[in-house]
């Protein structure tokens, strides 16, 4: 797996046993290098391509189980990462960023997006829209593929967000992952 991947044998033996985590880059040269899509980095078992789609799946989570990305205005915890080929992908985002300035470009990626306050308050800013303010309990239902920034309201140090995310794109999971590589590299 070392000489295939890229990655020092001491780093895999630290990984197996839970004392260290991948960087965002690591995992993408990973995948790379063993010819997988980012989602199949994190599924449990192997499909066979010619596996037809199953609808009766389930996936139970919490936050210790999930995967965890860290960017500059962001901490991801990506939900239920041992399923495969997913339409929605379920993250607890904890927002920190508290302008547009400190955000930067606004993020654009396929599909549909529901977004539930769980706590704090946060500004939502669209492409076509004025800003909105949500505080805890309140939701908003977007066209992803429109711009859009979520950030702490004023007075709020950082807000909790569940963010579910949605597309025909089974690749959606590697068009979030290049946002936040792209952030983290801004």
């Amino acid at each position: 797996m070392s000489a295939k991947s890229g990655i020092a044998l001491s780093t895999l033996s630290k990984i197996e046993h839970d004392r260290l985590t991948l960087s965002y880059d690591k995992l993408y040269q990973l995948s790379q290098r063993l010819g997988l899509r980012m989602s199949e980095l994190f599924a449990e078992h192997a499909l066979d391509d010619a596996t037809p789609m199953v609808t009766a799946r389930r996936s139970i989570g919490d936050m210790s189980t999930a995967v965890r990305v860290e960017t500059r205005n962001y901490d991801y915890f990506y939900l239920c990462t041992e399923l495969r080929r997913k339409r929605m992908i379920p993250v607890i985002s904890r927002i920190r960023a508290k302008t547009s300035e400190q955000f930067g470009d606004l993020v654009h990626h396929p599909g549909e997006e529901f977004l539930y306050v769980l706590s704090g308050r946060i500004v939502v800013n669209l492409e076509f829209y004025d800003p909105v303010t949500l505080v805890e309990g309140q939701s908003m239902y977007i066209d992803s593929s429109m711009g859009h920034a979520y950030l702490a309201a004023e007075g709020c140090e950082e807000a909790e967000v569940l963010a579910v995310m949605s597309s025909g794109d089974e690749e959606l999971i590697n068009s979030l992952l290049s946002i936040h590589e792209e952030q983290k590299s801004a």
